[in-house]
């Protein structure tokens, strides 16, 4: 049997005169895209421009919404009503799938960021909320969630499409939660590293923690974070060692 695995990278968090990221060099070596829509990072033209790009490379799209929270790159904790969290998240997907329509494609995945995602991780009201508001917009699109999380379970609860994605650069804590970045190693800087850990958690069936515990989750997805300078090099060496691996990487929509 043919093992297959998607590879995707949060993408388009360039805004006016400020540029993140090397989405040109990055696109070729992933299967999806998490693209910003205007509420942590990314403008109208830059989302655009993504999706433009993305759809040149066969790469398939996501909406990645946060927290309305630009200056903070929508990594500070938020308190929303639910009311008001499902309309941020329709607002910010709808603009993307506007963009996608308007290249001739469409948005098939939505990946929270941030601490809206890590919240919602463990938070089962928040999880639901999210998932309340995918299922809103269109029950067809695929839920992007972490493994073993909150909002995994939200989305399996609300009858979406869920597919489970562990971190290649970012480390777990026991109930496999991420490290937060606060301390020190939440975050693996060199490529070998992140390879190191994919492999080992796909290898072992599940999340392994710093303290080597294994928490066993199927792994349908892996997130190389598109803003870091190591990012290309990163994404080259994981694709490397997962075909040789013998996996083959597909679009999230191609997962079986």
């Amino acid at each position: 049997m043919t093992l297959t695995v998607n590879l995707n990278a949060d993408l388009g968090e360039s805004f006016g005169a400020w540029h993140m990221g090397n989405d040109e060099s990055l696109l070729p070596l992933i299967g999806s895209a998490n693209i910003a829509c205007g509420f942590h990072a990314g403008d109208p033209v830059v989302m655009r421009e993504t999706v433009r790009l993305a759809l040149a490379n066969g790469v398939s799209l996501g909406a990645h919404p946060s927290f309305p929270d630009l200056p903070g790159f929508g990594r500070r904790a938020m308190q929303m009503s639910p009311r008001e969290l499902e309309a941020t998240i329709l607002y910010q997907v709808g603009a993307l799938q506007a963009m996608a329509a308007a290249e001739g494609g469409r948005v098939t995945h939505v990946k929270p960021h941030g601490a809206l995602n890590n919240m919602a991780c463990a938070d089962e009201a928040m999880a639901a909320t999210v998932a309340r508001a995918v299922r809103a917009l269109d029950r067809e699109l695929i839920l992007l969630a972490p493994a073993h999380s909150a909002l995994e379970r939200a989305g399996e609860v609300a009858g979406l499409r869920v597919r489970r994605e562990v971190f290649a650069d970012r480390t777990y804590q026991g109930d496999g939660q991420l490290t937060p970045r606060s301390v020190p190693g939440s975050v693996l800087h060199e490529a070998q590293d992140c390879v190191d850990q994919v492999l080992r958690m796909l290898e072992a069936g599940g999340v392994v923690s710093t303290d080597g515990r294994l928490l066993h989750t199927p792994i349908d997805s892996i997130c190389v974070h598109g803003d870091g300078p190591a990012a290309v090099a990163t994404a080259r060496r994981i694709q490397i060692a997962l075909q040789g691996a013998g996996y083959r990487l597909v679009p999230l929509p191609d997962l079986p």
